[in-house]
């Protein structure tokens, strides 16, 4: 059988950007006039990708959530946000975790909703870059999580279907279940709801247990596969 292919989400599962995309949308706000929004408020924005961040950035101050200004504050929250890394951290046993699967040769990928742009430099700036041959960003098709679109791109890519999505939230339970593909989740990400109500196959507090669980339990391939 062919080794399970591994398919990540990127914030708040393999890496905490909330503190920066929380400094990156106060800037933007700034450029527009608007004061600053609590980093609780922000953080519950994220998972549906930048537009709809910033939109509800604009909802929270009683701004149209479409339209010039909108636009203007993704392209300078791009802009920016891309270069900017100081405030983003791995989450402990990332990269322990994703060189022992390498080893291992399962094949990894990213299915993320962050722009390719800036999903390519932080995991180049966490010298991470080598591990993803494939990587399908929230601009790379027309469609986002949670439609499958992008997570049935990126089994296309990897030319498999025996696979398991690792993710973190709402958004990711939902995309895993539509495409369909069973779904790990990492608790200590951006949900908002109880890990139950998101049915994953298997829930991890931390990036070691699924290192363990799928190097040293007999069989943990076939507990993903169906």
């Amino acid at each position: 059988m062919a080794k399970l292919a591994l398919i990540f989400d990127l914030d708040g599962t393999l890496i905490d950007s909330a503190p920066e995309i929380h400094a990156a949308a106060n800037r933007a706000l700034a450029i527009e006039g608007l004061p600053p929004l609590t980093f609780a408020q922000v953080r519950s924005f994220i998972g549906n990708g930048v537009a709809v961040l910033l939109a509800r950035c604009l909802q929270a101050h009683g701004q149209p959530d479409h339209g010039a200004q909108l636009d203007r504050m993704k392209a300078s929250f791009i802009a920016d946000y891309e270069m900017q890394f100081s405030l983003t951290t791995l989450y402990p046993g990332v990269t322990d975790m994703l060189q022992t699967f390498a080893k291992l040769g399962h094949p990894m990928a990213i299915c993320t909703n962050k722009p390719e742009a800036p999903t390519r430099a932080v995991l180049r700036h966490f010298n991470l870059l080598q591990h993803f041959p494939v990587i399908i960003g929230g601009d790379t098709l027309p469609q986002r999580k949670p439609d499958p679109a992008p997570l049935r791109a990126t089994l296309a890519a990897l030319h498999t279907t025996h696979a398991l999505f690792v993710g973190d939230s709402e958004v990711d339970a939902e995309t895993a279940h539509a495409t369909p593909l069973p779904l790990a989740l990492f608790t200590g990400g951006y949900r908002s709801r109880a890990v139950a109500d998101l049915a994953p196959r298997f829930a991890f507090d931390h990036h070691d247990d699924l290192r363990r669980l799928l190097t040293q339990t007999k069989g943990a391939a076939e507990i993903f596969s169906g």
